[in-house]
């Protein structure tokens, strides 16, 4: 057992001095964020949801003296990491814009991210560079098809909010942030997440529990059993709160293990893998701040012209200094989306509520949104990418 506990330490601390070195690397090489001067009109995303200038918008419901009907009002969500598929964007390519919007990305980026998307493989899809990219950009060129099919929806949105990395597509959507800057901040925070998960292997897991589950107890004991076999500091916590008995629980590869063996003990009903390649929304991802929070300086953010929501706190974003100092802590911290959707269609009795619309890959924001609110689901259309 000892000679073992040895092994443990010493590959921990090789990958440590490994941690340092890629950190020091990406900071040394991280996105300069210049500005980008199109070669051609095709470069240059013309679309901007609300052109500078634009005044605030906010929900009526939140202003008394407002004579806004939510009926006639709209709300957009993102969709986050692990609802990407080869194929993703097929389907918008027939939408002048949203090819455009592709085109600049490449320009941006420096390599094919439609190639990616149309084509995959999978596993390259899969990986945490690749894969965030890709579904803040199918996303956003989603916006286009609904801009086509639905221009009101747009016209009057006056509140968004995304999932994970789907929180920065929402920022960029609603012009706190330039879209080609927010794509090198994309680049940056999935290169220096999939170097924290190269370093400790780690996951996450959805796990469907009833009211008389112990969920918190079982996590406590697979990071106990973890350390039992020589592994420090280990992880295994709550990381996404989706809806009432549904959360998704991340950490050591270990730990997810023992759940999966010992869940009748604890009462969860099932437990299903993501597609994902690390513990996020966890400590684990520590290494990944630093390289995204100088990324982030090198941004002039605006203030945004419609309410963003944060995963952090489920409230909405106060102004560009707020944004700044909260954003990272996505990186680290459980995504409450559940407590997000509940801001976010807080109604008065008798109030009805805004169209809702997810724009992206994958249908999961409105089945969740069924599972929170029933009555703001009915208004819910999936703008499918």
């Amino acid at each position: 057992m000892f000679s073992k506990v040895i092994k443990v330490y010493f590959k921990q601390s090789s990958r440590l001095c490994s941690t340092k070195s890629n950190i020091k690397n990406l900071l040394e090489n991280s996105a300069t964020f210049v500005d980008i001067k199109p070669q051609h009109s095709e470069q240059e995303w013309a679309t901007l949801p609300y052109p500078e200038g634009s005044k605030p918008r906010v929900q009526g419901d939140y202003d008394p003296s407002s004579k806004i009907n939510p009926e006639d009002t709209s709300v957009i969500l993102f969709p986050g990491q692990g609802t990407q598929f080869v194929g993703m964007a097929k389907d918008l390519l027939k939408y002048p814009m949203a090819r455009d919007l592709f085109e600049l990305a490449n320009h941006t980026l420096g390599f094919d991210l439609l190639k990616i998307c149309l084509e995959g493989p999978q596993k390259e899809l899969d990986k945490t560079e690749n894969c965030q990219l890709a579904v803040v950009v199918t996303s956003l060129a989603a916006i286009e098809r609904l801009k086509e099919e639905r221009p009101n929806a747009i016209d009057k949105c006056v509140a968004t909010a995304g999932f994970s990395i789907g929180e920065i597509t929402s920022l960029i959507f609603s012009g706190a942030i330039p879209f080609e800057k927010g794509l090198k901040l994309v680049q940056v925070r999935g290169h220096a997440m999939q170097m924290a998960c190269d370093e400790i292997e780690s996951g996450m897991a959805t796990v469907f529990y009833g009211p008389d589950s112990r969920l918190g107890y079982a996590c406590k004991r697979a990071k106990e059993w973890c350390v039992e076999r020589g592994i420090e500091d280990p992880e295994c916590t709550i990381a996404n709160y989706l809806y009432p008995h549904c959360k998704v629980v991340a950490g050591n590869l270990e730990a997810l293990n023992f759940l999966e063996k010992n869940s009748k003990e604890f009462k969860l009903k099932r437990i299903k893998r993501l597609p994902v390649s690390g513990a996020f929304h966890t400590k684990l991802m520590e290494p990944a701040l630093e390289p995204f929070r100088k990324a982030l300086r090198k941004i002039n953010i605006e203030d945004p012209i419609i309410s963003v929501y944060s995963n952090v706190d489920g409230k909405k974003y106060r102004n560009a200094e707020h944004i700044a100092k909260q954003l990272p802590k996505q990186i680290v911290k459980p995504v409450k989306w559940e407590q997000t959707l509940h801001v976010m269609y807080e109604r008065g009795e008798g109030t009805h509520f805004p169209r809702t619309f997810e724009c992206g890959p994958g249908t999961s924001l409105k089945s969740i949104l069924k599972q929170v609110n029933a009555k703001a689901w009915d208004n819910c259309i999936s703008i499918k990418a």
